[in-house]
């Protein structure tokens, strides 16, 4: 539990000290945001502010995931290391998306289909290796299932479950991309999520099947090196949220936004419960899924559902003010996460 504590407040003291160093650095360097001009008219005045603040966020991570297995002499895991290397890959992807739309002052990134190129080979690499690395009792990372509190049905197939995992990847990366348009929308609303992992990982550690084998326990590889991962993006987050909270001095970008839907999907598979971040991220998936709706209804129909999609901005042309929108946002994504570790626990329970 020691390495849990002191992986997050290492993380959680880089981003705070070192965002603003980034901040000055992006600056001097000219490393603005650009603003979409069919956005809300509002989101003009954050045109140059320094973006590919993920930079601090997946750094930070990673050195007080490493400091604290250093400092407590925890042993490292092929679960938390792959985990942490989808999210740096992911920050990579994002990081050619962000320094395209500077480099070339514009909105608009690397092409539709070459991020998602990107996302895809990262996350294949991903799925085959949390297949192998088994530990002392034979249990790889994850295995080919889909899985919602456990492993759910017989086993898929090993190229199914790739297909599987690169999409779920790609899915989570982008739906925590179309929420970064607000500023700390994101970011708060990953830590909730982080929080929730947080704790998964330790209940799946006190109910470890190596430990005690009973019919509720969790054959998961590593829950609390899991955990550890989990505690070092999310204090990271939170010192990069004192930052990127409204009005935000600097953005996370693709750099930040793709890498932390990894890492949330990174967990989830590893910890065996994929369909259950469905829920406890219940707001990215409503923000994804009214940019479906809204380009669904447009193709089809000729008509827009919402003002402006991703949601966020519907709220903000129905005169919202931006601090409100966020703020509603994080209650609505803490009441998913009530929800998801609900259903968790009350599944554990006997009968």
């Amino acid at each position: 539990m020691k390495t849990i504590l002191v992986s997050a407040g290492v993380a959680m003291v880089l981003a705070l000290f070192g965002t603003p160093l980034a901040i000055r650095v992006f600056t001097r360097r000219g490393y603005g945001q650009e603003i979409r001009e069919d956005g809300p008219t509002a989101h003009l005045t954050k045109r140059g502010t320094p973006t590919m603040g993920g930079a601090v966020i997946v750094v930070a991570s990673l050195i007080g995931y490493l400091c604290g297995h250093e400092l407590t002499k925890d042993t490292m895991t092929w679960s938390g290391l792959l985990v942490l290397a989808l999210m740096t890959g992911l920050g990579a992807v994002g990081f050619v998306d962000d320094f395209i739309k500077i480099y070339k002052q514009r909105s608009l990134g690397l092409r539709s289909g070459a991020k998602l190129a990107g996302q895809a080979v990262v996350g294949a690499v991903f799925a085959v290796e949390v297949l192998h690395h088994p530990d002392g009792y034979d249990i790889t990372p994850a295995d080919a299932h889909i899985s919602f509190l456990r492993d759910v049905g017989p086993a898929i197939g090993v190229l199914p479950f790739v297909l599987w995992i690169v999409l779920m990847i790609a899915g989570w990366s982008n739906a925590v991309n179309l929420t970064d348009g607000l500023d700390g929308l994101a970011t708060g609303a990953t830590i909730l999520v982080l929080a929730a992992y947080v704790l998964i990982g330790i209940w799946q550690l006190k109910n470890d099947c190596t430990v005690s084998l009973t019919p509720q326990c969790y054959p998961i590889r590593d829950p609390l090196d899991l955990a550890v991962v989990a505690a070092s993006v999310a204090g990271a987050c939170f010192g990069f949220l004192w930052w990127n909270a409204p009005p935000a001095r600097i953005f996370m970008g693709d750099t930040g936004s793709l890498a932390l839907g990894g890492v949330l999907a990174g967990l989830a598979v590893c910890t065996k419960t994929q369909l259950l971040l469905v829920i406890l991220g219940g707001l990215f998936v409503i923000i994804i899924m009214s940019v479906i709706i809204q380009v669904g209804s447009y193709k089809m129909t000729g008509r827009r559902v919402f003002k402006m999609a991703p949601l966020q901005h519907h709220f903000e042309l129905l005169g919202w003010a931006e601090t409100t929108i966020v703020v509603r946002f994080w209650l609505i994504a803490g009441l998913f996460i009530a929800l998801g570790l609900g259903i968790f626990y009350v599944a554990w329970l006997p009968g």
